[in-house]
């Protein structure tokens, strides 16, 4: 069985998708969006650092996410070239494991612990599954509560930050942290059959009231800076007290409310997939709905081009987690998502096979991480 397939049966098993979520004989070819996940695949094995980690030996997070992408992207004929450097890669990762569990060099604790550990548990070795479950009980542990434990009475319970004394959480953060939890599950219930009950889990009821206090829907919580304008209702903000796409006075309360926007939206939806939260919940019609309406792909709503590859990956992962197989966009039009995010990614790589944005926020004008994010999108829409 190929390491695609093998990928395949593992994200069906986290999310809702069947064999049958897309239709056939799309424009783009599927031989064509392998060519491309080819060229990107061999760009990211020749830009690798010489001992194992790509762009910042400091941060562990993007040679974790650039071994996740050349494990999606499953180019045979390229990772036998490279036996030796995935080898290192995965040596650096592990050189950074701390005995709490946590995986990093100084920063950004549960993001970089996080991506490590995606990487780990797709690597499909036993001798990893120590480091997997020690890193799965900082994660668990690193969960936010505050004020009364147990009880979710704060805004940003059940969601998780950049470390353990973080005193908020955040949409980004958490999905990296529930999206490892759910991969690391997933490796080790593939181990053991699901004989051995897992040691370490996170409080998932904790997590959707995080989401809740994260969603323009203000009727499902008590979060006061929420909106209720119809421009953002149903989307998503980065953390309960702000939102990277600002404000808008309310003009029922005249407070200012917090907008939604494009790539936090998905991490929403991606979030309540790996909650078990399905697209007939009426979150998640919610956060499709409004997607929709915002469907673009020339830039991430409401960001303009920040963010832009982070979209596109989380709109791929997010939309093939739920089984959307279409869009309905601003004028109520029947979108074929799929095949426009295909055409889309492949018409913006370069030459040299990577993909980069011009727009440096959140390190996208590092290729390595833009192409790390564009071979997971565009392994997904060729499966």
């Amino acid at each position: 069985m190929s390491t695609r397939l093998n990928l395949t049966v593992l994200f069906s098993s986290i999310f809702f998708l069947s064999s049958n979520t897309f239709a056939v004989g799309k424009p783009v070819s599927q031989e064509k969006i392998k060519r491309s996940i080819e060229k990107g695949a061999r760009f990211l094995y020749q830009n690798q650092n010489a001992t194992g980690w790509w762009s910042d030996s400091g941060l562990p997070a993007l040679t974790g996410l650039a071994l996740v992408a050349l494990k999606m992207a499953d180019a045979t004929k390229l990772d036998a070239k490279y036996v030796s450097e995935r080898r290192r890669a995965y040596d650096y990762l592990t050189s950074l494991a701390k005995p709490d569990g946590s995986i990093h060099d100084g920063r950004l604790i549960n993001y970089n612990t996080a991506c490590s550990l995606m990487a780990l548990s797709m690597a499909n070795e036993t001798r990893y599954r120590p480091l997997i479950e020690k890193a799965r009980a900082y994660i668990a542990a690193s969960q936010i509560d505050l004020g009364e434990k147990g009880k979710q009475d704060n805004a940003n319970d059940g969601g998780v930050g950049y470390n353990d004394k973080y005193d908020h959480s955040d949409m980004n953060n958490t999905l990296m942290a529930i999206e490892a939890m759910r991969m690391s599950e997933s490796a080790l219930r593939q181990r053991d059959q699901g004989k051995q009950p897992l040691k370490h889990d996170l409080d998932w009821k904790a997590l959707e009231h995080f989401l809740a206090n994260c969603q323009n829907l203000p009727e499902r919580s008590d979060n006061p800076n929420l909106s209720n304008q119809p421009e953002d209702r149903g989307g998503f903000i980065y953390h309960p007290g702000e939102s990277k796409a600002g404000e808008v006075v309310d003009e029922e309360t005249k407070r200012a409310a917090l907008r939604s926007y494009g790539s936090i939206s998905y991490a929403g939806m991606m979030s309540f997939a790996y909650a078990r939260v399905g697209k007939d919940d009426d979150r998640v019609r919610a956060v499709i709905d409004w997607l929709g309406k915002n469907y673009t792909l020339s830039e991430n709503p409401g960001m303009g081009q920040e963010g832009l590859y982070y979209y596109f990956h989380l709109m791929s992962k997010a939309l093939r987690a739920q089984g959307v197989k279409t869009l309905k966009g601003p004028d109520a039009e029947s979108i074929d998502w799929k095949n426009e995010l295909a055409a889309k990614l492949i018409s913006l790589q370069d030459k040299d096979g990577s993909w980069r944005n011009s727009n440096k926020r959140w390190m996208e004008g590092d290729p390595n991480l833009t192409t790390s994010y564009v071979l997971v999108a565009l392994s997904l829409l060729a499966n």
